[in-house]
């Protein structure tokens, strides 16, 4: 699986399980803004039930498997977020997006792997199809 990360110095394609880099001519997509009910939401994503959002206090996350009607914090060693994806064909696949880096969890948000580049200061992020 690839993530398009957008960042000042342009946008750059990420393979997630080899940690290749390479530039990219494909911009990730702007997101439209999820209405949550939620206060200090800095980026939210949603595939089906599932909502992830970065929120601006410690830990940076919160998880609804239920379309926002429970929610649970996650990412309690996480750094502040900037952006988030979700995977559309497997909601448990989600990567968080610090100032430089990127995260991975792969169980809906309850562990998570940092990679080890380090990118430009990043805006965005989304994940492309297999």
């Amino acid at each position: 699986m690839k993530a398009v990360v957008q960042t000042d110095f342009g946008a750059f394609a990420v393979d997630l399980e080899t940690e290749e880099v390479e530039p990219s001519d494909v911009e990730p997509p702007v997101a439209e803004p999820l209405n949550l009910s939620l206060p200090r939401v800095v980026a939210a994503a949603a595939v089906g039930s599932t909502i992830v959002a970065v929120v601006d206090r410690k830990p940076p996350l919160v998880v609804s498997h239920d379309a926002g009607v429970t929610w649970r914090e996650s990412g309690g060693g996480l750094p502040a977020g900037r952006a988030l994806a979700i995977s559309d064909d497997d909601p448990d696949l989600i990567v968080y997006a610090s100032r430089n880096r990127l995260h991975v969890s792969t169980n809906g948000g309850v562990f998570w792997r940092a990679l080890a580049l380090e990118l430009p200061e990043i805006e965005s992020v989304s994940l492309l199809p297999p």
